[in-house]
């Protein structure tokens, strides 16, 4: 089997520039004294534009890790209280949505890097430090609910408008009607009933939210 070298410097030194951007969440864990240790990581602005994903747009979440050193593991308990903001399912402004939440997670040296478990998790030797920005990214999105949606009456007016017009449209053409959208003045009930499928409606709302 050949290696391509220039493939392998590349993939490394992009994840070095990734991990580079996240230097403040690398956790010391060799050398860690037995017992308790308490760390404190604020996930800002900057935090979530780095991460580059579409689905948290910024956020305000303060983080308390608490770690327990075993001499062999190290048991870490975070907690984590905020606020993130995403795009609304219906008009796509933004909404908050709160963040109060926990995590637990079990590290442990191993031969080789190993996660397959969901509370344990293995490291080489080698790493003499964790960097924890992914899980509590990951830890921070699992908290957004499946279909979020702003409260009866708080959606983009223009946005809405623009959504009902295409959804008359449509019923016209004998398909679904404006309700099943989430038309405000129905949409406690209908909330849980949107379809995922892709629908020729977002892309007014796209465009429109774009031009704006």
């Amino acid at each position: 089997m050949i290696i391509n070298r220039k493939v392998c410097t590349f993939a490394a030194d992009l994840t070095e520039n990734i991990l580079g951007k996240f230097a403040a969440f690398k956790l010391p864990l060799k050398g860690m004294p037995v017992g308790v240790q308490t760390f404190e990581y604020h996930l800002g602005g900057d935090f979530f534009r780095d991460m580059e994903s579409a689905d948290v747009l910024h956020g305000d979440v303060d983080v308390n890790l608490s770690v327990k050193c075993t001499g062999d593991a190290y048991e870490l308990n975070f907690k984590l209280t905020g606020s993130i903001y995403v795009a609304c399912d219906r008009c796509l402004d933004e909404m908050e949505l709160p963040v109060d939440t926990t995590y637990h997670l079990t590290v442990k040296y191993g031969d080789e890097y190993n996660d397959e478990s969901d509370d344990v998790l293995v490291i080489p030797e080698s790493d003499s430090y964790l960097n924890v920005a992914y899980m509590l990214y990951d830890t921070v999105a699992l908290t957004i609910p499946l279909k979020h949606v702003h409260p009866v009456g708080k959606c983009n007016k223009k946005m809405s408008s623009v959504l009902k017009k295409h959804a008359v449209d449509d019923e016209e053409g004998g398909e679904a009607t404006y309700g099943e959208y989430g038309d405000d003045e129905n949409e406690n009930e209908n909330n849980n009933n949107d379809d995922d499928s892709t629908d020729p409606r977002w892309d007014a709302l796209k465009q429109l939210n774009d031009n704006n």
